[in-house]
């Protein structure tokens, strides 16, 4: 579908490369297109490299390469001609088969840009040592301009610099944004081996082979990653080389718009000062130039001779000097006669040659004063009917431009709107029926069969609905209010029976004795004298081991934490709900413990020493609770 001529404006480099990922987001047609292409590439690249790790002939998977790198390049051109249909063709939905079909008709030419493109890319980033990698842009866009049919495909480094105008340092800003591809390379990495750490906790599966594999020290899956970040990355190249193409196209119209717009006159305040005296000066111009003695016979061959317009004016200048009337050649007065364009220049010198008989041959300086100012009068009047003829021809190649098709908007095709079902009116709730009864009883209630006369200050100022509304607002009220009391007395009778510390769970005690594992087997002080009789021994890892139970075993008691085999000790430490103080020694306790037991990290007598020294403070009981206004 055709973008409106809104979108198509300059973009910078951040904007291009929003619009393209937008693009692609939105429209399945360039993937389509292009991860067949990706898909073959990193495939056959991994055979290469198998190839070539177990010690095979690499000749039939280079050529497997070659095709595949042939075919992305075929899906590239299709791609760009499917982008390049989005944003300026007049279907409303571009077929993916039409832009395969187009790539159909231009393979010959395809084929010869991706030879030209990987020659031009290895020999530049081999003579310039990687330089002409963030220099050098055109060639991103050589696929869109093949497709485009614009020079030869054996030019095509020329053709898209041409193209792309003055987009180029776009183009080359667009190339640098590409670096991109070294964070998605990296998340990419450690995506799929959470993925794999994931299947290997929730289902059970060993794969520690899989695991081994990708591993950045293992070249085939670097190359993996190198070429699916790669293939991942077509879609948005495609994208980024169309929109480059119309943004260069785009830029270098409005430059020509705004030249043919500079080309219009400024509209000038004095318009019709001298409109008066117009008519009579070219009367009296044209009457002179019919009366005036004609040129001899000899003198016609030189009119056909160039005439230089400094010339005349210094001819004119002269005669006004010789006959005294210098105020009406200084300053701009002579502005309309060097702004006449070269059809004039021949009536011009007619002009002058008729002063100069005046002031010279005749010496009537008076008649060539008045036939001065009046021919420059006529001069004026010949320049403004010149700037409106220019004028109109800027607007007219103003509109030309903005009649072409890349700055109309294009109506997009309106669904058709589903009518709309005549819904039967629904009956009145259940609510509104209970109000209305509970109205009409009350206007009953209220009513009298032979009212007393009242006075106007006691009459019922309500009407019955009004009442019942009232009545079901009290109702409610006082239903909240029933509810808010029996909240309050629960949660408060719970707050006095619930103590200051969480009691141990009442597990059964043949359960706790058969595990002898479990930190509520024991109470602390059991697990710390275990302890110390297993560092006595010099078995130092696993007295560490017991005194973290013992303190684990205290901290259930003081309700800092609830104990559960199925929680891990960081788990603990985040559900932590104990005095601020013990958090910190409690996470370095964990930390020492998960080195020594989960990370078999060898434990000294002074390493022993140290962790009963923080965990010491740990485990004494904490001081009885005084009683309340002892």
């Amino acid at each position: 579908m055709a973008v409106s001529a809104l979108e198509l404006r300059p973009r910078g480099p951040v904007a291009l490369m929003d619009a393209a990922l937008r693009l692609c987001a939105r429209d399945a047609g360039v993937w389509a297109l292009t991860l067949p292409g990706g898909a073959a590439v990193v495939a056959a690249l991994l055979h290469l490299v198998d190839a070539v790790d177990h010690g095979r002939s690499p000749t039939l998977p280079a050529l497997y390469v070659t095709l595949a790198w042939f075919l992305r390049g075929v899906g590239q051109g299709a791609a760009c001609h499917y982008v390049q249909e989005v944003l300026l063709g007049a279907k409303a939905e571009p077929s993916v088969r039409q832009s395969l079909r187009a790539a159909m008709e231009r393979l010959p030419s395809l084929f010869i840009a991706v030879a030209y493109l990987a020659l031009f890319n290895v020999l530049t980033l081999t003579f310039s040592l990687g330089i002409a990698l963030f220099l050098l842009s055109a060639q991103g866009v050589g696929y869109a301009a093949t497709m485009q049919g614009r020079g030869s495909p054996l030019k095509l480094y020329a053709v898209g610099s041409k193209l792309l105008g003055p987009s180029r340092g776009t183009a080359t800003a667009v190339r640098w944004l590409m670096g991109v591809q070294v964070l998605v390379f990296l998340n990419l990495h450690v995506g799929l081996n959470f993925l794999l750490y994931l299947g290997r906790q929730l289902v059970g599966i060993d794969l520690t082979f899989a695991e081994r594999f990708a591993s950045l020290d293992n070249p085939p899956w670097l190359v993996f990653l190198a070429a699916t970040t790669f293939a991942l990355f077509e879609p948005l190249r495609a994208a980024t080389a169309t929109l480059l193409l119309v943004d260069g196209r785009v830029r270098q119209e409005g430059l020509d718009l705004l030249a043919a717009v500079q080309q219009l006159p400024e509209r000038s305040t004095q318009r019709g000062v001298l409109a008066s005296k117009s008519v009579a000066a070219a009367l009296l111009l044209a009457t002179g130039l019919l009366l005036a003695v004609p040129a001899p016979v000899e003198a016609a061959p030189e009119a056909t001779a160039p005439v230089d317009r400094k010339a005349l004016r210094t001819r004119l200048e002269k005669v006004a000097t010789e006959c005294e009337l210098p105020e009406q050649v200084e300053g701009t007065a002579l502005k309309d006669f060097d702004a006449l364009n070269a059809r004039e220049t021949v009536k011009l010198e007619r002009f002058v040659r008729h002063l100069e008989q005046l002031a010279y041959d005749d010496e009537d300086c008076e008649t060539a004063a008045v036939a001065l100012e009046n021919g420059l009068a006529q001069v004026t009047a010949t320049a403004e009917a010149q700037a409106r003829a220019d004028a109109r021809a800027a607007t007219d190649r103003a509109r030309a431009i903005l009649a072409r098709p890349e700055f109309q908007e294009r109506p997009e095709k309106a669904p058709a709107e589903p009518k709309e079902e005549e819904v039967p009116p629904s009956e009145p709730s259940w609510w509104r029926r209970f109000i209305d009864k509970l109205g009409e009883w009350l206007r009953d209630f209220f009513k009298r069969n032979n009212p007393r006369p009242q006075s106007h200050d006691t009459a019922l100022p309500v009407s019955g609905g009004a009442a019942a509304n009232a009545l079901v607002v009290m109702l409610v009220a006082l239903t909240l209010a029933v509810l808010g009391v029996v909240v309050v007395n629960v949660l408060r009778r719970k707050r006095e029976k619930s103590g200051p510390a969480l009691e141990v769970s009442t597990m059964d005690a043949a359960a706790l004795a058969g595990s002898p594992d479990h930190a509520l087997s024991r109470p602390p002080e059991g697990w710390a004298h275990l302890a110390d009789a297993l560092a006595a021994k010099g078995e130092y890892r696993e007295a560490v081991r017991n005194l973290y139970l013992a303190l684990l075993s205290r901290l259930h008691r003081d309700g800092a934490i609830h104990y559960d085999e199925t929680l891990s000790n960081w788990d603990y430490l985040r559900a932590f709900r104990g005095r601020p103080e013990v958090k910190a020694p409690f996470r370095e306790l964990t930390r020492r413990f998960d080195f020594a037991w989960y990370g078999n990290v060898p434990v000294s007598a002074d390493g022993y020493t140290e962790f009963r020294a923080i965990t010491a403070p740990l485990l004494a009981a904490p001081a009885a609770q005084e009683a309340v206004g002892a």
